[in-house]
């Protein structure tokens, strides 16, 4: 439980960092997202959790 707590924390101070830094940037990221095909949004998330599942494995294994 620990490390989910621990990961949300990460996730979420990160993503305050890119808005607080860089508001304009996420305006234009969010801009370039609506002009993509769903299909396209679909498999940009698809590849965002087999990154995210591989890095985690990564480090259970490294830990």
């Amino acid at each position: 439980m620990a490390d989910l707590l621990l990961g949300i924390g990460l996730v979420l101070v990160i993503e305050g960092l890119v808005y607080a830094l860089a508001p304009s940037l996420v305006e234009r990221l969010l801009e370039a997202l609506r002009a993509m095909p769903v299909e396209m949004r679909r498999s940009l998330g698809l590849g965002a959790i087999a990154s995210g599942l591989i890095f985690v494995w990564v480090a259970q294994n490294i830990g």
